[in-house]
């Protein structure tokens, strides 16, 4: 099997460097054994058949990914600057997925967030003063060694923290593609569906898709784990805890006799305080909550 070199800085990682080296593995791994050099050793750069994050030049055609010269390494549409892990995503992202489709979601998700932090780039606004999201980057520096640390240790640490991103990528492959084959399906119910209000799904399919359209306000569908069915209130947005439409405020917190006192469906088994879910023990209980939900 041959032998495929990839160079890049030696001393604190980052998450730009260490997902550019994951891509490239998964890339090629099947294919080649993959010899990982961290140096600033100048001389090693011109053996390696890949250099990533150091070395000046950003030239995909011969694997050299690097956005520290002058000028950068362009830009995405958005406006956000690409970094190595883009860079490298760029070129192989589609070849590691299998789907141009899902690296570009991926893309979207994951690794131009990595840019973004990686060029300096602020993408949050915080709601809360000094309440930030616990970003991918908090993740990868809580591994870098402290001052208290042996630094020695870096070298072994960055290579565990790239079998790490391995498994992230490879796991998101797995979502986002099952992710998109369930919106095609929960499509299909959206258009089956008589009142485009209830949308009942045959399986627990993940359903953000419905927001694309105005009708829906709720879905019901069978809890994989336990075989009890849910009714679930449609978010408003992806990124917003709002429900489109409330389950009725008189069943807020209630469960089992209560429930089903106050609605008056014998199997109804919860509602949460917040009136986005209610369940109950079957199929019937269900749309009967939901239908009672949409005339309220």
């Amino acid at each position: 099997m041959k032998i495929l070199k990839i160079v890049t800085h030696n001393g604190d990682f980052h998450s730009d460097d260490i997902f550019a080296i994951a891509v490239l593995s998964l890339a090629f791994e099947k294919e080649a054994q993959i010899e990982i050099v961290r140096t600033r050793d100048a001389s090693q750069f011109a053996s390696a058949d890949f250099l990533v994050d150091i070395g000046g030049i950003n030239d995909v055609e011969k694997n050299r990914f690097d956005h520290h010269q002058a000028g950068g390494a362009g830009a995405r549409e958005n406006g956000i600057p690409f970094a190595s892990a883009g860079l490298v995503w760029k070129k192989y992202g589609s070849q590691v997925c299998d789907s141009l489709e899902i690296a570009k979601m991926i893309d979207e998700k994951l690794i131009t967030h990595i840019d973004a932090n990686d060029n300096g780039v602020n993408i949050y606004s915080p709601v809360f003063p000094n309440i930030l999201p616990y970003t991918i980057q908090d993740l990868v520096h809580i591994f870098r060694p402290t001052w208290k640390e042996d630094l020695l240790s870096v070298d072994k640490t960055f290579l565990e923290m790239v079998t790490m991103a391995k498994k992230i990528i490879t796991r998101e492959i797995v979502v986002l593609t099952n992710l998109k084959e369930a919106g095609d399906l929960v499509e299909q119910a959206y258009q089956k569906a008589e009142d485009k209000r209830l949308i009942i799904l045959s399986q627990k399919y993940p359903w953000v898709s419905l927001m694309k359209h105005p009708e829906p306000l709720f879905i019901v569908y069978q809890d994989g784990v336990n075989s009890f069915w849910r009714v679930r209130a449609v978010s408003d947005g992806t990124q917003v805890f709002k429900n489109r439409k409330n389950l009725p405020a008189s069943w807020a917190g209630l469960k089992d006799k209560e429930l089903a006192e106050v609605t008056g469906v014998a199997d109804a088994l919860f509602c949460h305080n917040k009136l986005f879910l209610a369940v109950a023990k079957s199929k019937e209980g269900a749309l009967a909550l939901a239908k009672i939900a949409l005339e309220n």
